[in-house]
C-alpha cells in the first residue's frame, strides 16, 4: 500500500509538472506591447557580443518581465530599458521611434538641431563635446570639443542615453536650447543658449596646400556617413589631378559612424591586405579586406587625436598596421566595439554590440585607443585656425611630408 502511495505520488507530481508546461492559447496570446519587448530580447539573446550577458540568466530575464502585462508601449519601452541596461553596455540600447528615425537621418547626411557630435566619456560616463560641425550654431556658440555637457534645457545628463540627450538638442530650426558645460582646464560652469538650425553634415572638406615645397592635398573627414567613401574618392582624385605629391587625412574629433565607410575608406589607401577583424560572441574571426582597388600610393599622413573614436581609429589601424600612413597627433578614444541596428516591429530599434574588433595586427584597443607614430600635443584651436599655423599638428605633419621621411607601401 505505501509503495502504491509512493508512485500515485509521483504521478500526481509528473502531471502537475507536465501541465506547468503546456502552453494554452492563452499562454502564447501575448500582447503587441510584450510582443514589443520579446522581439527586443530574442535580438540581444541571438546577437549580443557577450554570451555571458554581464554574468546573468537572459532567460530568466525575459520571464521576470513578462509576468504581468504590461500598460502602455512606454512601459514596454522602459521594460527593454532595464533590461539593456543591465548589460552595462552604454552601446546597446533602445531607440524610440524618433530617435530611430533621427538616426537614420543623421548617417544620411541632414538634420536640424545645433550641430555637436557627442560620446560617453568611457571612464566615467560623462557627455562629452566630440566635435561642433562647421558652421554650425553650437561651433558659432563657442562650444569646444572635450566641453562636457552637464544640463539640457536644466535636465541632467547624469542619466541619458546618448540618444536621448541628442534627441533633446535636436529640434524645429528656429527653436532655443540652454546647455550647461564646463571644461577640464576650467574651474567655473558656464550656460549657453542655442538656437537651432539645418545641419548640413558634409562629410569631407579638401584643399590643396602650395605654399611649402611640394603641393599637399588636405582632406579632412568629419564623419563616416554613407556617402563619405564617395566624397572622399572624388576629393583625392581632384587634389591628385592638381598636383598633389602628398596627402594629410585629418580624422581629429571624427567620432566614427558606419562601419561600412570605415572599410570604404581603408580600400581607397590599400591594396591586398587586412583592414579589420571582427571578433563574435562564440570568439570567431572575421574580417573584412582590401582588394586592388586603392586610387594612389603618394605618401600619407593621418592626424587623430582623442576625438577620434570607432570607424577613424579601424581606419587608423588598418593604415598604421600595413605601413601605409604615419598616425601623427594624441592617442585616440578607444572605442573597439561594433554595433549593428535592428528594427523593432514598431518602428523603434535596437542598436546592439554584436562584435569587438582588432586592427590587423590583432591590437584590441578598446578603451586603449591607438597611439599615433608621432606624438604631438595640441592646445584647443577653432576650427577657422585648422591648417593654418596655430596648428601644430597639421604644421608637423607638412614636415613629415617635405623631409619625404615616409614611403607609401602599397602592395
Amino acid at each position: 500500500m505505501g509503495k502504491r502511495r509512493f508512485w500515485l505520488g509521483w504521478l500526481m507530481a509528473i502531471a502537475v509538472l507536465v501541465s506547468s508546461l503546456v502552453w494554452t492559447p492563452q499562454a502564447l496570446a501575448f500582447t503587441e506591447d510584450q510582443k514589443v519587448f520579446l522581439q527586443a530580447w530574442r535580438i540581444v539573446n541571438q546577437s549580443y557580443v557577450d554570451d555571458s550577458f554581464n554574468g546573468q540568466n537572459w532567460w530568466f530575464m525575459r520571464q521576470r518581465y513578462l509576468q504581468h502585462p504590461f500598460r502602455d508601449r512606454e512601459d514596454a519601452y522602459e521594460a527593454i530599458d532595464e533590461m539593456l541596461a543591465s548589460l552595462d553596455d552604454p552601446y546597446t540600447r533602445l531607440l524610440r521611434p524618433e530617435e530611430y528615425r533621427s538616426l537614420q537621418v543623421s548617417t544620411s547626411g541632414e538634420l536640424t538641431g545645433i550641430g555637436v557630435q557627442i560620446n560617453l566619456e568611457p571612464q566615467t560616463l560623462q557627455l562629452q563635446v566630440i566635435s561642433p560641425i562647421a558652421g554650425s550654431p553650437a561651433e558659432r556658440a563657442g562650444i569646444r570639443a572635450g566641453d562636457r555637457i552637464l544640463e539640457i534645457d536644466g535636465v541632467s545628463t547624469q542619466n541619458l542615453s546618448l540618444d536621448e540627450a541628442a534627441m533633446k538638442m535636436r529640434g524645429k530650426i528656429g527653436t532655443r536650447v540652454v546647455l550647461t558645460l564646463d571644461h577640464e582646464e576650467e574651474t567655473e560652469e558656464k550656460t549657453v543658449e542655442i538656437v537651432r538650425d539645418r545641419i548640413i553634415l558634409k562629410a569631407v572638406s579638401a584643399n590643396l596646400d602650395t605654399t611649402g615645397t611640394i603641393p599637399i592635398g588636405y582632406l579632412r573627414l568629419s564623419q563616416f556617413s554613407a556617402n563619405a567613401t564617395q566624397e572622399l574618392a572624388r576629393a583625392i582624385a581632384a587634389l591628385g589631378d592638381r598636383g598633389a605629391k602628398g596627402y594629410i587625412l585629418d580624422l581629429r574629433n571624427n567620432p566614427g559612424g558606419l562601419l561600412q565607410a570605415g572599410v570604404g575608406i581603408a580600400r581607397l589607401w590599400l591594396n591586398d591586405v587586412p583592414i579589420v577583424y571582427t571578433v563574435n560572441r562564440q570568439g570567431m574571426l572575421g574580417s573584412f579586406d582590401a582588394d586592388r582597388g586603392a586610387i594612389t600610393d603618394s605618401p600619407l599622413v593621418v592626424l587623430v587625436n582623442q576625438g577620434s573614436a570607432s570607424a577613424s581609429e579601424i581606419l587608423a589601424g588598418a593604415l598604421q598596421d600595413n605601413h601605409r600612413a604615419k598616425l601623427l597627433g594624441e592617442t585616440t578614444f578607444g572605442k573597439g566595439l561594433i554595433q549593428s541596428l535592428f528594427e523593432l516591429p514598431d518602428d523603434s530599434g535596437l542598436a546592439v554590440t554584436v562584435a569587438k574588433y582588432e586592427t590587423p595586427s590583432h591590437h584590441d584597443i578598446n578603451k586603449l585607443g591607438i597611439t599615433p607614430d608621432q606624438i604631438v600635443a595640441q592646445e584647443p584651436i577653432s576650427l577657422q585656425e585648422i591648417g593654418g599655423d596655430r596648428d601644430l599638428q597639421y604644421q608637423a605633419a607638412i614636415e613629415l611630408l617635405e623631409a619625404k621621411s615616409i614611403l607609401a607601401n602599397v602592395t
